[in-house]
């Protein structure tokens, strides 16, 4: 029996959406980057994009344990002397809630080409509203 390979032109693509209301960031982001690999698929490839759509809402009221709020740190360097900007957490959550998850999620996603084109399919807003509703996505629950 030969092993399966997907090929690029036989990938059927659902859509997505996740709450993030009141769940941990950590099991979010798990959740978006198994679904936007394939990973939960029976076809998946490692060496293929055959993941899925994903839309993420309520970005802004995903949920941080512990001291997480105060204590962890988002790093951002300008490439310039003395430009190294640093924030925390809450101030992440209050201000870019979006670019919080995304760099969750990215972070779990092969750091190439694959992984940049994966980290396309991702859409992440801070609240419940996307433009989205044409494409039919299926409601994903996170454990």
């Amino acid at each position: 029996m030969k092993t399966f390979m997907q090929k690029k032109e036989n990938i059927e693509r659902k859509w997505y959406v996740i709450d993030a209301t009141g769940i941990s960031l950590g099991r979010v982001a798990t959740k978006a980057a198994t679904v936007l690999r394939g990973k939960h698929k029976v076809t998946y490839t490692p060496h293929v994009d055959c993941g899925d759509y994903v839309i993420i809402v309520n970005a802004s009221k995903v949920n941080l344990t512990g001291n997480k709020l105060n204590d962890k740190m988002y790093y951002n360097h300008s490439g310039y002397p003395g430009g190294l900007r640093e924030r925390n957490a809450k101030l992440m959550l209050e201000n870019y809630p979006e670019e919080m998850l995304e760099r969750a999620i990215k972070g779990m996603l092969p750091h190439n080409r694959l992984g940049r084109q994966m980290a396309k399919k991702l859409f992440v807003y801070a609240d419940d509203n996307h433009k989205h509703e044409a494409q039919k996505p299926i409601e994903m629950k996170v454990d």
